[in-house]
C-alpha cells in the first residue's frame, strides 16, 4: 500500500477483493488501518443462517445481470471475538447454467466489506466519483467478478508455459520476457486481424485451432506464388478480409 500511494498518489482509493480462505478479523483490521476498501467472502455459521431465515420478503432484493441474478439481504454482524460491527451481505444464485434453481438448492454466499460505514475509504471513493459501488448490487458483482483477475494469467500459460526451462535465474528471465513480449504481440494480433473472426478474449489454442491450423498448399505456376484453402475455409474465416488486414498492419507513431 505504501509503494501505491508513493508512486501514484497518496489519496487513491484501493479495494481489495479476497474469497472466504481470507476470512479473517486480523486482516480486516490491518485493511481498516491502512485506510482501504475489502469485499471478502465469509462463513456461513449457524447463526446466520437463523437470521436469515427470519428476515422479513420485504427486507430481501434482487441483483440481475446478463448472466445471473442474486437474491439478498443485507445487515450488521459482529463474530464473538470481533469488537465491532461490520457490513454483510447474504446472497443465493437464483440460476446454474441458465437453468432456475429451486430455493433449497440454492448456494448460500455470505460477503464482508467495510464499503459504504463511513470510512475514509468512502471519501476516498466519492472524490473519484465511484461512490456506487456502496450499493449491494455493486459489491454482489465485484466479488463474483474477482476471477476475471485470473484470466491473463491464464491467457499467458495457454499461450507459452507454466513452467520455466532453465536452472539459471538469467536464462530463466530472459526466456520469459520474451514470452511476454511475444504474447503481447498475439494480442495486438487477435485485435488488428482476426478480431471479426475470433472474439478477443479467445485464448491462444483457440486462435490456432481456427486461424492457424487449417489446410492450405502453396503452389508455384506462371511465375505466382499462390495459397490455395478450401471453400469452407474461405468463407467460414472471412479469409479476404484476413489476408487484407495482414497486410495493413496498425502504424505506431513516435511522440
Amino acid at each position: 500500500m505504501a509503494l501505491i500511494r508513493k508512486h501514484y498518489r497518496q489519496d487513491v482509493p484501493i479495494v481489495i477483493r479476497l474469497d472466504s480462505g481470507f476470512f479473517d478479523q486480523k486482516l480486516f483490521k490491518i485493511f481498516e488501518s491502512l485506510q482501504i476498501g475489502y469485499i471478502c467472502g465469509g462463513k456461513l455459521y449457524d447463526d446466520i443462517g437463523v437470521i436469515v431465515s427470519n428476515c422479513d420478503k420485504s427486507v430481501w432484493g434482487r441483483y440481475e445481470n446478463e448472466n445471473q441474478a442474486w437474491d439478498y439481504v443485507e445487515f450488521g454482524d459482529r463474530r464473538g471475538s470481533w469488537k465491532t460491527f461490520r457490513r454483510c451481505l447474504f446472497c443465493r444464485p437464483v440460476y446454474e447454467d441458465k437453468q432456475m434453481l429451486f430455493k433449497f438448492a440454492r448456494p448460500d454466499t455470505v460477503i464482508y466489506t467495510n464499503l459504504g460505514m463511513g470510512g475514509a475509504i468512502d471519501e476516498q471513493l466519492r472524490k473519484v466519483g465511484i461512490e456506487d459501488l456502496f450499493a449491494p448490487q455493486a459489491m454482489i458483482e465485484v466479488y463474483h467478478g474477482r476471477g476475471c483477475d485470473e484470466l491473463v494469467h491464464r491467457a499467458l500459460k495457454d499461450f507459452s508455459r507454466e513452467q520455466l526451462p532453465f536452472k539459471r535465474f538469467h536464462q530463466n528471465a530472459a526466456f520469459y520476457y520474451t514470452m511476454v513480449i511475444a504474447f503481447f504481440l498475439y494480442e495486438a494480433f487477435k485485435e488488428d486481424v482476426c478480431s471479426p473472426v475470433v472474439a478477443v478474449s479467445s485464448y491462444a489454442t483457440t486462435l490456432r485451432r481456427k486461424i492457424l491450423d487449417v489446410a492450405g498448399k502453396i503452389v508455384s505456376h506462371a511465375g505466382k506464388i499462390t495459397l490455395k484453402i478450401t471453400i469452407s475455409t474461405w468463407e467460414r474465416l472471412d479469409f479476404y478480409q484476413l489476408w487484407l488486414k495482414s497486410e495493413n498492419p496498425v502504424q505506431f507513431y513516435r511522440t
